[in-house]
């Protein structure tokens, strides 16, 4: 099943690295934090996102290749690369808009 494009979802996305680097994600595919990939509940793997950072409107696409992430509180969880164009390196978290593109 393929998610609608146009697809649109908001809420508090943050970013995963390091320790996950090398490791494989719920997709099969090895997680490299240099890659700008992120993490959904329920997407399609593959499917691709424009994710925007309300605050400050820096924006970077990802493709969905993991499941997650496991806090509630949170919509996405990016890789270190895409969490890095949102400035997500010094807040930590921060508010999104996501739009299912491909």
């Amino acid at each position: 099943k393929k998610a609608e494009i146009g697809y649109t979802f908001t809420g508090d996305a943050s970013y995963y690295g390091k320790g996950f680097d090398g490791k494989k994600t719920a997709s099969g595919e090895i997680f490299d934090r240099d890659k700008f990939t992120c993490a959904h509940r329920s997407l399609p793997f593959g499917t691709k996102l424009k994710v925007t950072r309300i605050k400050t409107g820096a924006s970077v696409e990802v493709r969905v290749n993991d499941r997650g992430p496991y806090s509630k509180k949170r919509v996405l969880d990016l890789s270190e690369a895409a969490g890095k164009v949102l400035g997500l390196d010094k807040a930590g978290h921060a508010q999104v808009k996501a739009v299912v593109i491909e």
